[in-house]
């Protein structure tokens, strides 16, 4: 378990980490050329590692048709992440894009969609959901709060002496 939660604490900085570099590259080139180099150089490089480590087992795919298509998907990902990084800034978007995939990976798991085991639901993750998205909202409205507390002319912070 300890391997699992260390895995997705990477997995979420890498996200974090290519959405920004994503944002970067589209204020130079459009979506898609952002788009179709962020998924050409990921296939070339899974592709290559796939390769090295898997052989031709990389060739064995065993899964329902329509998940061969996964990659598709991962067009709207970049394009919707990208542009709202660039938008709204790494940790809005990201924070947003966080609320929306535990949202979702609840109704996955409680309806079982999709080839997913389904899980019964419970008050407590619908709950963990609410907190987190409640979360979400503080940190997104906080520094706009903070700022119209402050009267005008003065700086937002103080010093402390």
């Amino acid at each position: 378990m300890a391997i699992g939660i260390l895995l997705a604490l990477v997995g979420g900085i890498l996200v974090c980490l290519q959405n920004t570099f994503n944002a970067n590259v589209k204020k130079q080139v459009s979506v898609w050329s952002t788009t179709a180099l962020v998924l050409g150089l990921g296939f070339a490089a899974s592709f290559a590692a796939g390769l090295m480590f898997e052989g031709t087992g990389l060739f064995v795919f065993d899964a329902e048709p329509w998940f061969w298509f996964s990659g598709i998907v991962g067009i709207g990902v970049v394009v919707c992440v990208t542009q709202g990084v660039q938008i709204l800034g790494p940790s809005r978007a990201i924070s947003l894009v966080m609320v929306s995939q535990i949202f979702f990976g609840l109704m996955w798991d409680t309806l079982g969609w999709l080839g997913v085991e389904q899980v019964p639901f419970t008050w407590q993750s619908f709950l963990g959901v609410l907190l987190i998205s409640s979360g979400v909202v503080l940190f997104q409205l906080g520094p706009k709060l903070e700022r119209s507390a402050v009267p005008q002319g003065q700086p937002a912070w103080k010093e402390v002496q």
